[in-house]
């Protein structure tokens, strides 16, 4: 389950990614500061992160993440497009949505799977709007939010990663998402920032 499928069609295989989306919840802050601390200055493509966080605090976890990537970090405002060599994180008790040209658009409708952020929304958003050139990635995290998601961005031709869950400080989302069927690699933690960097560049050309 490391190795692309080799089966896929060409059309598909040569297709560039254009956007990389990254769903956490327990544990997930460590896990980000490892991947995104990973990610080379000048990633060709724009991040998007639904991390679940308590809506009840100010959050200051672009600040943190900032500090740990090479990447400029923000939370997702309303209406910009999103840029590459950027990540954009869901803010607090906001639905993260990705429209056609990277439009973000914020959303305080009704929670899915008890949560807002869902990572299901932002994962099915991106799967509408760039089909095949998506990468979805779940990492550790209680729960089964984002299954449905990577399903949809499977079935519009996108690649999906999940965190191993024999090795996630949190196995619930990323056994969940593995369950579906619709995961290409699962990997340890350490592996997935190289893996994202091989795919976006192997057809950045």
């Amino acid at each position: 389950m490391s190795q692309p499928e080799p089966d896929r069609p060409a059309a598909e295989q040569s297709e560039r990614f254009e956007i990389v989306a990254i769903a956490s919840s327990a544990g997930g802050i460590r896990a980000l500061t490892q991947v995104l601390g990973a990610l080379p200055p000048g990633f060709p493509v724009p991040v998007v992160v639904v991390q679940h966080l308590d809506p009840r605090h100010e959050t200051v976890i672009a600040d943190v993440l900032v500090r740990r990537s090479a990447l400029p970090v923000k939370l997702a405002a309303a209406g910009e497009a999103a840029t590459a060599g950027t990540v954009y994180i869901a803010p607090p008790n906001r639905h993260l949505l990705v429209g056609a040209g990277g439009e973000l658009t914020l959303t305080s409708s009704e929670l899915v799977h008890f949560v807002r952020p869902s990572a299901d929304l932002l994962f099915e958003s991106v799967a509408g709007a760039y089909g095949a050139r998506a990468i979805a990635c779940v990492l550790t995290g209680s729960g089964s939010d984002g299954a449905m998601g990577v399903s949809a961005v499977k079935t519009r031709g996108g690649t999906v990663i999940a965190e191993d869950p024999q090795s996630a400080e949190f196995r619930g989302m990323p056994e969940a998402a593995v369950g579906t069927g619709s995961v290409d690699f699962v990997l340890p933690l350490g592996e997935i920032a190289d893996v994202i960097d091989a795919l976006v560049e192997s057809r950045s050309v």
